[in-house]
C-alpha cells in the first residue's frame, strides 16, 4: 500500500477539510445536460474521459484530458490523483453539464471531501459520486434489484448501497456538491438502462478506455 509523505498528508488533509467546508447538500441542479467522467489509467497517465447526455440519452459531445498522475493511489485521497484531469475534461465540454456524475466517492469519505466533491466544488457543478467500493462507513445489503440501503457513517446517511443489476455488487451512490442524498439516489436510478453503472458513468468508462487504446499522446506535466 502507497503512502504519503507525513507533512505532505497533513497539507492535503486540510486542503480537504476546506474543500468539504464548501460542500452543499441542497437540489440546486438541472438534468437538462447531464454528464460523466471517468478515468483510466496507463502507468503514471491518467486518462479521463467525459460525456454529457440529453434527456433521451443521446450523447451530445465528448472530451478528455491525460496527464501524469500528481500522486500514487492511496485511499481517501483520491481527488488529488484524479481531480486535476476530470476537471479539464469536464471543462471541455460543450454543451456544459448541470449535472455531473463522478466515477468516485461524494461525502462518503472520511473527511466528506471524495472526488465528486472536488470536482464539484473546483467547477461549481452539482455532482454525483458512484463508487464501486466502501471507502467508510457500512449499508445492509440490498436484496432485490432497484433496492437501496443506507450508507451509514459516523451516524449520519452518506449515501446509499443501490443493488442496480442482478448478480453484481451494490454501487454506491452519494452526492458531491449541490445534491442531497435522496435526490442523488433518486435520480441514479433514472439513468440505469439495465447494467451495473448509471448511464453517464458507463459511457464515461467506455470513452476513457476507447481514449487508452487508440491514443499515446506526450501527456501533459502535473502542476
Amino acid at each position: 500500500m502507497n503512502s504519503l509523505d507525513p507533512d505532505l498528508e497533513k497539507r492535503l488533509v486540510e486542503m480537504q477539510r476546506r474543500i468539504a467546508s464548501r460542500v452543499v447538500l441542497q437540489d440546486q441542479f438541472s438534468e437538462e445536460a447531464v454528464a460523466g467522467v471517468d478515468q483510466a489509467f496507463s502507468g503514471e497517465l491518467v486518462i479521463s474521459g467525459a460525456v454529457v447526455l440529453s434527456p433521451s440519452f443521446r450523447v451530445l459531445c465528448t472530451a478528455s484530458h491525460i496527464m501524469r498522475a500528481a500522486l500514487p493511489y492511496v485511499p481517501g485521497f483520491l481527488c488529488f490523483r484524479e481531480g486535476a484531469p476530470a476537471t479539464k475534461a469536464v471543462r471541455d465540454l460543450d454543451p456544459k453539464p448541470m449535472l455531473l456524475f463522478v466515477d468516485g466517492c461524494g461525502v462518503n469519505h472520511p473527511r466528506m471531501a471524495g472526488l465528486a466533491c472536488y470536482v464539484g466544488i473546483i467547477l461549481g457543478v452539482p455532482t454525483i459520486g458512484i463508487s464501486k467500493d466502501v471507502l467508510c462507513g457500512s449499508f445492509k445489503k440490498p436484496e432485490n434489484v432497484g433496492e437501496a440501503e443506507p450508507l451509514i457513517y459516523r451516524e449520519k446517511t452518506v449515501g446509499y448501497g443501490l443493488l442496480s443489476r442482478k448478480g453484481c455488487r451494490p454501487i454506491v451512490v452519494a452526492p458531491g456538491h449541490r445534491i442531497s442524498v435522496d435526490s442523488a439516489l433518486e435520480v441514479t436510478r433514472r439513468y440505469l438502462k439495465g447494467q451495473k453503472l448509471p448511464e453517464p458513468c458507463r459511457l464515461a468508462h467506455e470513452y476513457a478506455n476507447k481514449i487508452k487504446i487508440s491514443r499515446s499522446p506526450e501527456p501533459e506535466a502535473s502542476p
